[in-house]
């Protein structure tokens, strides 16, 4: 998957980046590549008081009627994978990335939990997985608790083991974040990216969980882009308006996605895109989960292609 030209003037100001641009949309299919993360979907759900995991085959059939072509599940367990395969299939719908939550900051937990993923990741390789997506998770789901600096070496020795292993699989780890890792001068976003090795651990981007950890600033935004840039595989696509989740994905919002998608461009980088524009309490309520992915489908196609 290859990101396409947004923002064309600006690229053809240097004859250079216009040859760039050029070749690399010469290799863009006619239905570019777009995955969404079952998370949207368990959020659109829940405001109707339906819970998605009641029939995931009925969930499946929206998802491919949304018009993507991409799921991201969340891996509970390789069997919860192994069911999901004729599933997708019978939608036409890739697993081109798995997203997994894991323990890895507590010693006496790495070693189970770090099997308990290879697992998830063997059977998801038999499923043409390429990438799994991990956030090492909090010490208390909604909490405030911070991990300590030893905590933290446990994680990121973990994390990067796990890379290692993944990579024998032939597959890629990304680390992903939520807003909790931002805290505290973002010391735990930061040190999983400094004290793994890139060839391990490459990122998912969720641009906006950045955002918001960081008090709904894209100078933090940009300055981690500039940072970890080499490392980014994937791309979670969610924007807001006014700091509330929007309804459906749009270019425009808080989040300057026109830039962010230029500078990507520029460094010839082909991240994966996976729409995960979920809703909150104050989020807008006028359209259906199918309805919402349309459109964002709609608006993302309109700045790739």
């Amino acid at each position: 998957m290859i990101l396409s030209m947004i923002g064309r003037r600006h690229f053809l100001t240097t004859a250079a980046l216009a040859s760039s641009a050029t070749a690399l949309r010469a290799t863009i299919g006619t239905k570019p590549h777009v995955a969404t993360n079952v998370y949207p979907w368990m959020m659109f759900y829940r405001r109707r008081d339906q819970n998605w995991n009641d029939d995931v085959a009925a969930g499946l059939a929206q998802v491919a009627t949304s018009g993507v072509n991409g799921f991201e599940p969340i891996g509970e367990s390789a069997a919860d994978v192994r069911q999901l395969g004729p599933l997708l299939e019978k939608h036409k719908l890739e697993m081109r990335s798995l997203y997994v939550n894991i323990k890895l900051h507590e010693t006496a937990a790495v070693e189970k939990a770090i099997r308990g993923v290879l697992d998830i990741a063997k059977e998801a390789k038999a499923q043409r997985t390429k990438i799994i997506v991990t956030n090492p998770t909090p010490i208390r789901w909604g909490g405030l608790e911070d991990k300590s600096d030893a905590q933290l070496k446990v994680q990121s020795t973990a994390l990067n083991e796990l890379g290692i292993e993944i990579r024998k699989l032939g597959l890629t780890l990304a680390y992903h974040n939520h807003d909790a890792e931002l805290r505290q001068g973002a010391r735990e976003f930061h040190h999983m990216l400094t004290a793994t090795d890139p060839e391990n651990v490459k990122l998912c981007l969720d641009s906006h969980w950045i955002f918001r950890g960081c008090g709904n600033s894209q100078v933090a935004l940009f300055d981690a882009v500039a940072h970890y840039h080499t490392r980014i595989v994937e791309l979670h696509l969610r924007q807001s308006v006014g700091g509330i989740w929007s309804e459906a994905f749009s270019m425009e919002g808080d989040i300057d996605y026109t830039r962010l998608f230029e500078q990507l461009e520029t460094w010839q980088l082909k991240p994966h895109l996976v729409l995960e524009q979920a809703v909150e309490a104050k989020s807008p309520n006028t359209r259906s989960a199918v309805e919402a992915h349309q459109l964002s489908l709609k608006n993302l196609l309109q700045a790739i292609q």
